[in-house]
Formats: structure tokens, sequence, C-alpha cells
């Protein structure tokens, strides 16, 4: 970028609506609904109004594995609320979540049905709902709420940051390329570390830190995310690559990675999961 072409920031922002890149027609600088759309409510005690992106798909991860353990009581109904189609944006959606990001959960198995948003959030209500893949020692669970909430505060560097300019910003500039790729590859770098002396990022223990930092590391590594894994070179971190194999591999994940999935071959989706059977 030459001097002539250097930005200077306006006195005030002001939005320009066409400056957004792929998702301009539902990014705006304000919160609230744009229409009125009541969410719809199933059978099951817990209901899930999400999409298969990764944070949804970290929800739907833990969902199964508790089912896989024989917690009928997780069995849950899971309706697509489709972010490139601005449902987030919906009535009965902000109600539930303010925010208009997804996931969010309706537990209707209590008296007084409880309502979370934020992905970590969920995940943290169900392992403490379930008492599963979430330690009770005060170690432990140091460790796993630690890498919990890594991921959660690492991730928007990796979506919103490299993601954004790499894969999705109108025109692709070196510097916020370049920038977010090194962050992304120091992330990289911390989990494959970690992993070089663990066989889960806790221990010998599978946990929620595990699932949601699968859900956007696990994809990364293996090249799914953004068509990015040649850029980053993710064959060379070695134990990340062994750990995203081993997650892989279980079934409870390969379900949870299906549910509102709406993208890839038709085996790899399911819009919406009503019932055990839907997954069979």
């Amino acid at each position: 970028m030459n001097e002539a072409d250097t930005y200077i920031p306006p006195q005030v922002w002001a939005w320009d609506s066409e400056n957004g890149g792929k998702f301009a027609n539902i990014n705006r600088p304000v919160a609230g609904a744009t229409h009125e759309k009541e969410l719809p409510v199933g059978k099951h005690p817990l209901q899930l109004y999400s999409i298969g992106t990764p944070n949804g798909v970290k929800v739907t991860i833990l969902l199964e594995e508790l089912l896989a353990l024989g917690k009928t009581d997780a069995e849950y109904d899971a309706w697509l609320i489709d972010i490139f189609e601005g449902d987030q944006f919906g009535s009965g959606f902000t109600q539930l979540n303010p925010n208009s990001k997804i996931p969010a959960l309706i537990d209707n198995s209590v008296s007084q049905p409880i309502r979370i948003f934020e992905s970590g959030a969920i995940l943290v209500y169900l392992a403490e709902k379930f008492n599963a893949f979430l330690p009770t020692e005060p170690a432990a669970r140091a460790k796993c709420m630690s890498w919990l909430f890594w991921q959660i505060g690492s991730a928007p560097f990796l979506g919103g940051g490299f993601g954004h300019f790499y894969a999705y910003a109108p025109e692709k500039y070196e510097y916020p390329i370049n920038r977010y790729a090194m962050e992304v590859k120091r992330q990289l770098d911390v989990l494959d570390r970690n992993l070089a002396a663990n066989r889960y990022l806790c221990g010998e223990d599978y946990n929620i830190a595990d699932m949601a930092n699968f859900a956007w590391y696990g994809v990364m590594a293996e090249g799914n995310l953004y068509d990015a894994g040649e850029f980053l070179n993710v064959e060379s971190y070695k134990n990340l690559q062994r750990w995203t194999r081993e997650i892989g591999k279980r079934p409870a994940v390969q379900r949870g990675r299906r549910v509102n999935r709406t993208w890839g071959d038709e085996e790899s989706q399911l819009a919406e999961r009503h019932s055990a059977s839907d997954l069979d």
C-alpha cells in the first residue's frame, strides 16, 4: 500500500453497508431483531438453536458424547439457525440471545426453563448438569477451565482475524493476513507443545476443553478451515495432528459434526436433529 492509498479514519465512524466482504448482507453495527420469527420447540428436554460451524459443533459434540455415556436426559432437539440467511436476527432468537450469535440452548427439564447462550457457558452448564467431561478435583478442574477459556479467547483471532482477512475480505492485504497468520501459528504451537506431553489437553482424560478446541483447531489441523492448511503448514504440528486424528475417530464426535451442517457432501450433513434415529 503506497502513501496515497493509506486509510485515514474519519473523525466519526459511519457504517458503509456495502463494505463488509462475504457477509456484508448480515453484518451490522446494531443489535436487536430485524424481523418477527418465533423459535420452534420440540419434545425433548433440551432445545438447541444453532448451525454446524465450529462454535455450534462444540455443543453437539458434547451432547452426543453425553448420549453415548447413556445420559438419556441429554436427548435434544437441534433447530437450524441459518446465520448466512440472517435467522439469528429473528425476534425469538434475539430474545434467547441478545448478542445474535449461535449456539443458544433452552433447558426445559426444570420448572423454570433455563436459557443459556455462548458456547463456553453451554459446555460448562451441560457438563455440570450431567456430571461428565468436567473434572471435579480442583486442580484438574482449573486446568480444564483454563484450556476451555484459552480457546474462547483465542478463536476470535483465528476466525474473525485470520479467517476474515484470508478468506472473506473483499480484498486481500498483506499486513492483516501476515499479522493474523503469525498469531494463529503461535496458537497452533501452543497446542502442539502442550500435546507433546499429554494425550489430551489436560492429561489422560478427555473433556470439554478438548471438544471446544477440536471444533476450531482440529478442523484447522485437518486443513478444512478457510482452505488454509497448506498456507499455515498445519501438517508440521505433529502432536496436534495425532490429537486431532484420535478425537476425530470418536463416534460421538462424528455424529456431532453432522448436526445442523448444511454444506459439504450429503453424508456429512444433517440440517436438523430431533431424535436419536436421525443419526443412525
